[in-house]
């Protein structure tokens, strides 16, 4: 028999562009399809040929809806792949609604640089077009969870759910009968809105997400936390901005406010306003689908009656300048876009407001900026100096920190072989290799981009 290889042609050594390659003598598998984000070096890869040949991948796993692992989709479907692209439900749902906002930034981006001629083609084009992302819907091919799909005689896959975010799942490959597992990004064991990460107990073979391989989240109780700053920050008459992805963190947010309102922990007339059309449609999906929640759809609904949604840009100027305090959740979750730039360029230079970060910050972002205590923020070409209280909130990250990373590898019952670490930046990688190998004395690989190993 031939061997079976795996390459990563992204989300190696870095937290971006998730997309693993599993060539086997009968099919070639790409689990996740992602683009790069953050620094300009990363994003400049999107327009880099994949070092491989696109028409002979025969399927594409999805593991789930967020752009760094499923964004590349309307590209490689251009590109030449034929193939179905498996996924569950409610990632259909969101990643069509997360494409088609991606196209659409894609384009107006290419118009703007023809406008004002910055950009060193002519003309220049966008990576991929509405079009391009409504025909890759077509290759959507959905799956039940713990339900064996059969790709041929030799491989099966199977999804378990990973409560990173809505439908989120870790895949397991059944290949010549040895078992390749490959987490997906691996949500908290204790999440405010999903049920926690299911399993697998047997493997022989694990390829694992790192982003928090080099730490632990603060168990700092994240209700008092969070009535601490927002009390605060009324008491003191500004207003509170909370940068958020639009797909699982607002979601999450708007229910943990709404307990608060409910326990008389914060003002119940405080304003809550979601202001992104991206997160009210994420929204929408999370209450059709909200039987993969914790919360009943009936209670949904009475949550999202108690905020305000605003999907019109034009009244986000009026929100702006309204004096009363409020909450604001906008995207984009690491600013480096999206409404939550014109409220941070109104109130980011008052020391009454607070920014709360609760999320991811990828390097190269302005989140990141200010997590490293950044004295001036850059946007729309203009810096603005920073006085509000920046304060991180890892108590609503979406992905396991060090410890729930070993306690998932724990819950094999024979540990895998292998373990190969993706979807981290150096730090991090380095961190968990090392506790792995200690800890539980399980050979471990950090893949680097286009780098090809052997399994077996």
């Amino acid at each position: 028999m031939e061997s079976i290889s795996l390459k990563s042609l992204g989300g190696a050594e870095t937290v971006t562009g998730s997309k693993h390659l599993l060539k086997t003598p009968e099919l070639t598998v790409l689990i996740d399809c992602g683009l790069f984000q953050g620094t300009k070096f990363l994003r400049e890869q999107n327009w880099e040929n994949l070092n491989t040949d696109v028409s002979e991948i025969d399927a594409i796993i999805l593991t789930h809806a967020h752009l760094d692992h499923c964004g590349y989709i309307p590209l490689i479907v251009k590109n030449g792949f034929k193939g179905k692209i498996y996924m569950t439900e409610p990632t259909r749902e969101l990643t069509k609604l997360i494409l088609l906002d991606s196209a659409k930034l894609q384009e107006e981006d290419a118009e703007k640089a023809n406008r004002y001629h910055y950009s060193k083609h002519h003309p220049a084009k966008p990576l991929y077009t509405i079009y391009d992302a409504k025909k890759s819907f077509k290759q959507f091919f959905t799956v039940a969870e713990n339900r064996e799909i059969k790709l041929n005689n030799h491989i099966q896959i199977r999804f378990k759910q990973c409560a990173h975010i809505l439908g989120a799942c870790s895949v397991e490959v059944t290949c010549y009968g040895k078992i390749i597992i490959f987490s997906g990004d691996i949500g908290r064991n204790h999440s405010f809105i999903l049920p926690a990460p299911d399993f697998f107990t047997q493997a022989d073979f694990l390829v694992m997400e790192s982003t928090y391989g080099d730490r632990l989240h603060d168990n700092t109780n994240l209700y008092d936390e969070l009535e601490h700053w927002i009390n605060l920050t009324v008491k003191h008459k500004g207003n509170i901005i909370i940068p958020s992805f639009a797909v699982g963190r607002a979601q999450e947010i708007i229910y943990i406010l709404n307990q608060l309102k409910e326990q008389s922990r914060i003002p119940k007339n405080l304003p809550i306003i979601l202001d992104s059309p991206m997160a009210a449609a994420a929204t929408d999906i999370m209450l059709e689908y909200a039987d993969y929640t914790n919360i009943d759809q009936q209670k949904w609904i009475e949550v999202l009656d108690t905020i305000t949604i605003n999907r019109d840009y034009e009244k986000t100027e009026k929100i702006v300048h309204d004096k009363q305090s409020k909450i604001i959740i906008a995207g984009s979750g690491m600013i480096t876009g999206g409404r939550v730039l014109e409220y941070l360029k109104h109130d980011i230079g008052n020391s009454k407001n607070t920014l709360l970060i609760v999320g991811f910050q990828a390097e190269g972002t302005r989140g990141r900026a200010l997590l490293n205590r950044s004295h001036e923020l850059k946007m729309h070409g203009k810096y603005y100096r920073v006085k509000a209280n920046i304060v991180e909130i890892t108590g609503l990250s979406a992905h396991a920190d060090q410890s729930e990373l070993i306690d998932w590898i724990k819950k094999f019952q024979s540990p895998p072989k292998q373990i190969m670490l993706v979807h981290g930046e150096l730090s991090p990688l380095e961190a968990l290799r090392v506790k792995i190998q200690s800890e539980l004395q399980i050979p471990v690989k950090i893949m680097r981009k286009d780098e090809e190993i052997t399994l077996f």
